[in-house]
């Protein structure tokens, strides 16, 4: 028996990232990822590599990411309907981007886990700081930048449709 139709039942799962910036979004996601036939999609590469120069605000932010949710869509679904599973490194940390994550699960029908990162806002703030200063991340974001992107969190609710796991 081959590994592919040992497999070939199980179904694919869309893993989901919901917290603030630098509450450990990523780091879950590299471990999530190792687990087999498993990928990592994560926004903040696919940003630097396609749009660097010209994102320089939150609203470049948000154009650019609505550009490659937009053209992802598609990719998305084929991996979860082909049984790969998939680590959507992107936040979910808004009514609208997690409509646009089900969306996936549904024309996929896929299985759903949706991470939740509950950590306070200033040991984010403590890390965020650390990152910067060590200049690791694709983007850095100031106190100021945390507070506007921060004001349209939305924490998930069971009413969304998601299998929420917590992380305190």
């Amino acid at each position: 028996m081959d590994i592919t139709s040992a497999t070939s039942s199980e179904k694919a799962t869309l893993h989901l990232l919901c917290g603030k910036i630098a509450s450990g979004k990523s780091t879950l996601s590299t471990k999530l990822g190792a687990a087999f036939r498993t990928v990592i999609i994560n926004e903040d590469s696919w940003l630097a590599a396609l749009y660097a120069n010209e994102m320089q605000s939150v609203a470049d932010y948000v154009q650019y990411s609505a550009r490659l949710r937009n053209a992802l869509t598609p990719h998305l679904v084929s991996l979860l309907k082909a049984g790969i599973s998939v680590v959507l490194d992107f936040p979910a940390n808004t009514r609208t981007n997690r409509e646009w994550m089900m969306s996936i699960i549904k024309e996929s029908g896929a299985a759903n886990r949706l991470h939740f990162l509950n950590v306070p806002d200033e040991v984010c703030k403590s890390r965020l700081r650390a990152r910067n200063a060590e200049d690791t991340h694709h983007f850095a974001a100031s106190d100021k930048q945390f507070e506007i992107i921060t004001s349209y969190f939305s924490e998930p609710s069971v009413d969304e449709g998601f299998d929420i796991i917590e992380y305190r």
